[in-house]
Parts: structure tokens; sequence; C-alpha cells
């Protein structure tokens, strides 16, 4: 049996802001965009996405939806096609983590996990080659493909940025993370055109490729890819900088000491923002975004064992950083 839900529940909520003192010498102001219905900001481009493919004639009553994602567009993307009444495969990889795993499950996705690392030792290489191989086995497959799908980043050209500006009169500082690159293509495009005195930070992860860096292992989702997506343009951003995911989890662990428990992207940008503290004045007017909340993580960056077990963390006393809604 199955029944209708109402498609206007799966509508893009406005933020939260929380704002996080302590950490640079001025407040940080964080978007919290786990208010949307699926718990994070990619509920904002799977809606976008799949009404694209739709608008395009490409998704009918018979197609299949199918994404790579190691956690939060996945479970999006679940969400809204259980609600349109199409099937969706997600292909994911190790790092997605149970929680996720369990909500794709449970809007009825099917999930096929790859095991094996590709040459830059990330899984998404991996993750393609399944998808494209499948594509082409089952022409009622539709591949979604974030990576290259400019439905991507005008999503939040659309919503995220404008709920920013619309927000702050003034921004010195954006920092965004980078993953598909969607949110901050988006957002910098928005912001060179609206707000070209913002500064854009893209915080990355050490081991990514996105913006030149040297391969390696990732353990983070969220953050970071082993293979460039054909939308990333590090034209539109004015600095770009790398972080240990070793130095991200300890952050995450002292901002919950504060009250807020964040997800390991938002934890990076953190650590970026801290880095970045020697270049930013006291009065200047910081921002960034929080994907999603560390409910999902709890088995993982917030888990001893599994920390222990990827970085080598004992548990730290963590930092004095005070957080205030």
């Amino acid at each position: 049996m199955r029944f209708d839900v109402d498609a206007g529940y799966l509508t893009y909520a406005r933020s939260a802001f929380a704002k996080i003192q302590g950490l640079v010498c001025a407040p940080i102001h964080v978007k919290l965009d786990n208010l949307n219905p699926c718990g994070s900001i990619k509920l904002v481009p799977a809606i976008q996405l799949i009404e694209d493919l739709e608008r395009s004639g490409k998704l009918g009553p018979d197609s299949t939806v199918i994404e790579s994602s190691s956690g939060n567009l996945g479970i999006a993307l679940s969400a809204v096609c259980a609600n349109k009444g199409y099937r969706f495969v997600c292909v994911t990889d190790p790092n997605t983590s149970p929680h996720s795993l369990g909500l794709m499950k449970a809007f009825g996705a099917e999930v096929k996990m790859v095991r094996d690392r590709d040459t830059a030792g990330g899984f998404l290489v991996t993750c393609i080659n399944l998808i494209k191989t499948l594509c082409a086995a089952d022409p009622s497959l539709v591949w979604v493909n974030q990576y290259a799908n400019k439905s991507n980043w005008m999503a939040h050209y659309n919503y995220t940025a404008r709920e920013i500006a619309d927000r702050f009169e003034k921004i010195d500082w954006l920092f965004i993370g980078v993953g598909t690159t969607g949110t901050l293509m988006g957002c910098a495009r928005y912001f060179r055109k609206h707000r070209p005195q913002t500064k854009i930070v893209a915080v990355d992860s050490t081991g990514s490729v996105t913006f030149g860096g040297a391969a390696g292992p990732r353990h983070i989702p969220g953050l970071g890819t082993s293979r460039r997506p054909e939308i990333a343009d590090e034209r539109l951003v004015d600095h770009v900088h790398q972080v240990d995911e070793a130095a991200a989890v300890s952050m995450c662990r002292s901002i919950a000491r504060g009250g807020l428990l964040v997800g390991g992207s938002t934890g990076s940008v953190l650590c970026g923002i801290h880095d970045y503290g020697a270049r930013i004045e006291p009065g200047d007017v910081v921002v960034t975004i929080s994907p999603d909340l560390g409910d999902k993580y709890l088995t993982t960056i917030y888990n001893d064992e599994w920390t222990q077990a990827r970085f080598g963390l004992q548990v730290r006393e963590p930092n004095e950083v005070e957080s205030a809604l």
C-alpha cells in the first residue's frame, strides 16, 4: 500500500543561525540547515535536480533515479523520489554513516556499496564507474550527476545564497565547505554578482583533489573529492584552504562542549576560519554554513573507537569555545 503525502512539506525551510564566539576575534555566524525536512541543506538541490529532470522530459513514470552520495544528498533524494513515486538507487561507500544508510533505506532507496578505493585514494571514481555500468545495462536508470549538473549550484544560487544575503547587510568573509562544489559555486556566483566585496574562502579536506591538492584517503563524508567535479570553478573564489580531518574531529568535539553538535564538514570549515584568524578583524562579519548537525555522526566522529582507529586520536579536552544560539 502506498500513501500519498502532499509534496508541499518538501520545501526549503529558512534556517536558524548560531553565533560562535571565541574561535577568532569576530563572532562567527553559522547558518544551520538541519531544519529542512530531510535534516540537511541537500534538500535544496535534491528538489531542483529532480524537478529539472522532470521538466526536461528525462524522467518518466517508469524511470529509476540513480546517484552517488556518501550521506545527505542520498537521504534527500530518497525522500524526494519516494514522494514523487520514483525508485531510487544510491551508490555509496564505506565512509557513509550507519545512520545515513538507515535513513535512505527507510525512505525505500536501494543502496549499493562500493568498497574498492580509486587511484586517488577515495571512492568517487569507483562509484561513478559503477553508475555508468548500471546505466548502460538498464535504460530506465536516470543519473542525476550532481558533479556536472548546473541544477546543483543553481539551487544554492536561488535559495541558500539569497537567504544569507537577506540576513546580513554586510558580509566580510563567507567560508564554505567543498564537496560537490554545488553550495560553493551557487553562493560564489550570487555574491560575485550582488556582493562582490565579500571574500569567499573554499574550505577543502586534505586528500581532496578538487582544487589540485595531493590525493589521499579521507574518512569524513561531505567534504572533498577524489575526482574534480565538472561544475567546480576556482576563479569564483578568493582563497582555497585545506584542513586536516583529525583537526576537524577535534573541532567538532570542542564545539559540542559549547552546546552545538555539528557534522564533520562544519568542523572542517570552523578549522579553516580558525586558521584565517590573523586576517580577520574584530569588526568583520564572518558567515559560514552548517549543512547538517552531528546526530548522523555519533558512531563516527563522536565515537572514540572510530577516531582512534582512523586518526590515532585520543579523546582531547575540548577548547574553550563558547556557542550561543
